[in-house]
């Protein structure tokens, strides 16, 4: 044994073949402290750390910062007493290959359960959560410099530690990489959500596997819509839910007003180009200092690098390069960049902006988005480092000149503000499970109209927290035709990353629907065909998710199928669901109780991802759908009959007026997002089950050239939603009492 410092840090080796031969090293301490040790059966030679810190001293904090990062572990040790009065201790296991743990993750199992399943607010309010920085530091092994603390159960998390894993020797040091996807869901969902906490909580919480979900932080517009919040349900739920559901930590927010900042200055600048003449612009723009000179802000050196003027000092520049300075001859009927609310108001979809008298006749018309779906979102989402984000932020295009040049946020100057505002935004939000697994929610972009999946840097950070032969499970939105076709042809293009497994959640419900049954609509009753049993109708819709299992194979990613099971559910029918997917050529299908059971109920399907995982641990087989090079039209082509299985597409006059126009800017080489509806593989949402041979329409076509990629709008599809006939927000209330939030779901 030897001591290693001045923080009463004792080391001491010992191979760990067996409890008894640790606990005779152990027993050399010369500290007095009592510990009980829980080993997996695997060897693993480790060395052991005790940190001390005197309550009150100056050495907790100094030992705060020398217990750093967990990483992975095939060994689990649990320090149960402690020393004296006047010492605490901890313990960390350290495995040569720097694998460590010093937490029980099966401590928080779920006990207890009521059945029928409450409602998910009761359920989420009867939760007791773990101090988040107990999360933060024992399951995730964050030093206190790498968050920041939100409140009690929130922690926002360094952007900077998704750089970690550029460190690491090779990709094989890093976790297991599963993504979470769907069927064609009904406008219900079908429990994509769920099943992602219910499947992190059971390889955590039940078989001891490192793993961390990293899921979108939700829409207000669907929380107070139609489909509810995004936390999950029943007893498999990211806690607290109304935090979650509701403000969280502000990034929506942020993305909002930053979104509205760019909108304010595109028309507040071509109102002030249409009224000053260049010399009035330039004294405005350039405003001269007491003593008579001029200087330019930093940002606005990068218009002039974009003119192609060097000059530093603005009184050299001509008359003809301050005219091309102070004038960006913005195109007003051709602005693309819209105002954002994260609402769902469909009476926003087209305005007219400018009706005041003060704006002197200059009106135009123009619309909002959802805030999810703007481009600042897109560009949160596929970020790598605050750097990144500056960079894209200000590529971000509002519309082209007159001369057809694409106008940008640089261009504009607002860039630095933007970033001032989307500051804290870049970094995720930690939060936990109702079995204390740690969740990190960050981006929010919908799969239907925007790229559909969390951010770059949580999944980074992620599979930096878990290490080698721990889980990083990731959502992408609504079916897989759309959120996993994004996941793989944006977001790891971009990023690198590579999926050991797709899980793709189905319900019997949907396969119904998808085989004939009636419409499913929400606020409505279900039809008894979906209460009672009907294999018939379940064989019939097996189109639908037999197509999604061969999509997701011809990406080269092997795929689990998660039957989220439902109480009017019946053996023959998950019978025929099972069957029918193992002859497409997923790995498996398994049954899932996870709602009513939480982690426990996804143990088989815990099992399930990690046997295939394991199995492709060098994603040899991984692909992209088309290659970047195509022209824009073949992009769009590639998609709408590999993953759609439509005949063509035909294009607007306005779709090709933009193709022609992006690919004289540049920008044809940008891969694809499409928009489209969540309900269909085609652009008709009551076209169920699998259809082909249909012609896609393209109604549109939209830059995001911060965010890295086209958006081609599928016929008239709308980009901010409306709210139905009863929304959601008729059950949400307070109870004035307790002032918790009711109703939430």
């Amino acid at each position: 044994m030897d001591n290693v410092g001045t923080l009463g840090v004792t080391r001491a080796r010992a191979t760990l073949d067996r409890t008894p031969a640790f606990d005779r090293e152990c027993s050399t301490c010369a500290f007095s402290s009592f510990f009980a040790v829980y080993m997996s059966s695997r060897a693993s030679t480790c060395v052991v750390r005790t940190f001390l810190s005197a309550r009150g001293g100056g050495a907790a904090a100094a030992s705060s910062s020398v217990v750093r990062r967990l990483s992975v572990s095939t060994t689990r040790v649990r320090a149960i007493g402690a020393a004296d009065d006047a010492v605490t201790m901890t313990t960390d296991v350290v495995g040569v290959d720097g694998a460590t743990v010093a937490y029980d993750f099966g401590a928080h199992k779920l006990t207890n359960l009521v059945s029928p399943t409450p409602s998910d607010i009761d359920v989420a309010s009867a939760a007791e959560a773990l101090p988040i920085k107990l999360v933060a530091e024992k399951m995730c092994g964050l030093g206190e410099d790498d968050y920041e603390l939100y409140g009690k159960y929130k922690a926002k998390v360094s952007e900077k530690l998704s750089t970690t894993l550029a460190g690491r020797k090779s990709t094989t040091d890093v976790g297991y990489y599963v993504v979470t996807a769907g069927i064609t869901p009904t406008p219900l969902g079908e429990g994509k959500s769920t099943t992602t906490i219910g499947l992190v909580q059971a390889l955590q919480a039940h078989t001891n596997q490192r793993a961390v979900a990293c899921i979108r932080q939700p829409s207000m517009g669907p929380t107070f819509g139609i489909k509810g919040g995004a936390a999950g349900g029943g007893y498999s739920q990211v806690i607290p839910m109304e935090e979650m559901n509701l403000h969280l930590t502000g990034d929506i927010h942020a993305i909002g007003v930053a979104n509205n900042l760019l909108a304010a200055a595109v028309d507040a600048r071509c109102f002030h180009e249409a009224t000053q003449s260049d010399d009035a612009l330039w004294k405005r723009l350039m405003p001269a200092k007491k003593d008579g000179t001029r200087e330019f802000s930093a940002i606005m050196f990068k218009r002039l690098k974009k003119l192609g003027i060097t000059k530093t000092n603005p009184d050299d520049l001509t008359e003809e390069e301050r005219s091309k300075f102070v004038r960006l001859d913005i195109d007003e009927d051709r602005i693309t960049w819209r105002r954002v609310v994260d609402m769902n108001d469909r009476f926003l979809r087209e305005i007219t902006v400018g009706e005041a008298a003060t704006e002197k006749g200059r009106t135009r018309k123009t619309g909002f988005d959802i805030t999810v779906a703007s481009e600042i979102m897109a560009v949160l989402a596929m970020t790598t480092s605050l750097a990144d984000m500056e960079d894209r932020l200000g590529k971000m295009v509002v519309g082209p000149s007159k001369s057809g040049e694409p106008v940008t946020c640089d261009d504009l100057g607002c860039t630095g503000a933007l970033m001032a505002l989307m500051r804290d935004a870049i970094k995720p939000t930690l939060m936990q499970t109702l079995e204390a697994t740690p969740v990190l929610v960050h981006a929010g972009p919908f799969a239907n109209i925007a790229s559909g999946n969390s951010s770059i840097i949580a999944d980074q950070i992620g599979l930096s927290m878990v290490g080698k032969g721990g889980f990083v499970v990731t959502e992408a939105g609504f079916g897989a035709d759309i959120g996993l076709e994004k996941f793989v042809n944006l977001k790891c293009r971009k990023s690198g990353l590579k999926p050991n497994c797709a899980v793709i959640v189905a319900t019997v419900r949907a396969l119904k629907c998808h085989g004939g049954g009636p419409p499913v609509k929400a606020g409505t009753p279900l039809d008894h065909a979906y209460t009672n049993e009907n294999v018939d109708l379940v064989r019939e819709g097996m189109c639908n998710l037999v197509r999604h299992i061969e999509n997701t194979k011809a990406f080269g990613i092997p795929v689990v199928i998660a039957i989220n099971a439902f109480p009017t559910d019946t053996e023959a029918e998950h019978a025929v669901i099972r069957e029918a997917c193992i002859a497409a050529g997923a790995e498996d299908a398994v049954l899932c109780t996870h709602h009513s059971h939480g982690g426990k109920g996804a143990v088989a399907l815990a099992e399930a991802v990690k046997k295939a995982c394991e199995a492709n641990q060098d994603c040899k087989d991984f692909k992209f759908g088309y290659d970047t090079d195509l022209d824009i039209k073949s992009k769009i082509e590639a998609i709408a009959k590999n993953v759609y299985k439509a005949d063509g597409i035909e294009l607007s006059a306005k779709a090709q007026e933009k193709i022609d126009l992006y690919t004289k800017q540049g920008f044809g080489n940008l891969p694809i997002c499409m928009a489209k509806t969540q309900y269909s593989f085609s652009h008709d949402q009551n076209m169920k089950g699998a259809p082909s041979g249909f012609t896609l329409p393209i109604g549109d076509l939209r830059l995001s050239a911060g965010a890295g990629f086209l958006v081609p709008l599928v016929g008239a599809f709308p980009t901010i939603p409306g709210l139905p006939t009863r929304p959601a927000y008729y059950e949400i209330s307070v109870d004035l009492e307790s002032e918790k939030v009711l109703g939430l779901s």
